[in-house]
């Protein structure tokens, strides 16, 4: 029988070669579980603003993986000691850290899907693929889960400093075209060590570790909140909300056969069996896209409405302001809008609506950037930076939305 080689080498824009380390690696990779995630977009509907913004979370994982390797590397030649099983187990992690994420992910969690977080179905996956492969996925779990006693390594794979930011961040720059976001993730890795099981910062590297900071809050406000993407995201899980509602009515949508099992049942971590996660497992971009090209004939002018709004880029208008508005200032354009298209007030609310979003660089709260000074003495980045721009990222930005048809400017 012909053996296959697994030791395969994929070709990346951002990082040039990436390498699959070992036959686990590569088994897991082509499973349908992972390789699923090929059809699913990482950045949701931003290709609606940045066109080239059409990679997918299959890219993601492998580059979170290839900078996981560096950071192994780096952290042995500092004399970090790392077994084999442990740096396996890093690996898998990283890799599947995003494996539960469905098509266009919060908005599903917002409608169809709302009892059950993509980490928790993620942590489903994990298990899943645990057992069909015998148990190599333990370690990798209790890592991910945060009950292993190394407590570094779930830093490495969670928190305000992680593999997962730093892939992210640099790739969704390079494909939307916003440069704001590079970050030098290479040297923010080089400059890492473990000091008393936390990760560390040396000190040389605090202004690659500012840079990464004030990146991720450009590319927020720039890109991931960007009022287009934004309305689209929104609009999306009105779409779906809506579905659900008239599905529950027993009014049959056309769409694929797990979309129709998420529309037809309440999701609850409860009942995410085997079964249920199987159908998870075979929901991607193309069943939303495709249902949404099929609902733009539909007979319910919300449904119908709506879906033609994300299939022709024609959407709601949406206004941004730092002030809070009155709770009823919307009525009057309900009230009209209810009037010429012959629905009720309520109905409206999938037209007209308001919300707010929020956006904060750092966490004083969370695990801290530890920063590792030349006394050896330990600081939180945010004391130990001389940037006054970076103590104000601790402080949370909220922000007010209006949403309405154009037609009603």
């Amino acid at each position: 029988m012909t053996q296959i080689n697994k030791l395969k080498i994929f070709n990346d824009p951002i990082y040039g070669f990436i390498t699959l380390p070992n036959p686990l690696i590569y088994d897991l990779v082509q499973h349908p579980y992972f390789q699923r995630l090929r059809r699913i977009s990482q950045m949701g509907l931003s290709y609606l603003v940045y066109p080239g913004a059409n990679h997918t979370r299959f890219h993601h994982a492998l580059g979170c993986m290839h900078l996981m390797q560096k950071a192994v590397d780096v952290l042995r030649f500092k004399g970090v000691t790392i077994s084999v099983e442990e740096e396996n187990a890093l690996y898998i992690a990283i890799l599947l850290h995003d494996i539960g994420h469905g098509p266009f992910s919060h908005a599903m969690e917002k409608s169809i899907v709302e009892g059950v977080h993509h980490e928790e179905i993620s942590m489903l996956f994990m298990h899943q693929l645990n057992k069909e492969f015998d148990g190599q996925l333990s370690l990798a779990i209790q890592v991910f889960e945060g009950d292993y006693h190394r407590k570094f390594m779930l830093q490495l794979i969670s928190s305000q400093l992680d593999m997962d930011r730093m892939d992210y961040l640099k790739r969704d720059s390079f494909y939307s075209g916003v440069s704001e976001g590079n970050i030098n993730s290479e040297r923010l890795i080089q400059m890492m060590n473990v000091v008393d099981d936390f990760l560390v910062i040396e000190e040389k590297g605090i202004y690659s570790v500012e840079k990464f900071l004030m990146s991720r809050r450009l590319m927020y406000w720039q890109v991931y909140l960007h009022k287009t993407s934004l309305v689209a995201e929104l609009i999306l899980t009105k779409i779906l909300k809506r579905a659900k509602e008239l599905t529950l009515k027993g009014v049959v949508l056309p769409c694929s056969m797990p979309l129709q099992f998420f529309l037809n049942n309440k999701i609850t971590a409860d009942i995410f069996d085997a079964a249920t996660l199987d159908l998870f497992s075979q929901l991607d971009d193309f069943d939303v896209i495709s249902a949404l090209k099929a609902w733009q004939k539909n007979e319910d002018f919300i449904l119908s409405s709506l879906s033609k709004m994300i299939i022709n880029r024609d959407l709601l208008k949406i206004k941004l302001t730092h002030e809070k508005g009155e709770t009823d200032e919307l009525l009057p354009l309900k009230e009209r809008f209810a009037q010429v298209n012959n629905i009720s007030v309520a109905e409206t609310s999938f037209f007209i609506f308001k919300g707010k979003i929020k956006n904060q660089g750092y966490s004083k709260v969370a695990e801290p950037i530890r920063i590792l000074k030349k006394d050896r003495t330990i600081e939180d980045v945010i004391e130990s930076s001389d940037q006054l721009n970076l103590k104000s990222l601790s402080k949370s930005v909220t922000k007010y939305y209006n949403c309405f048809p154009k037609q009603l400017v």
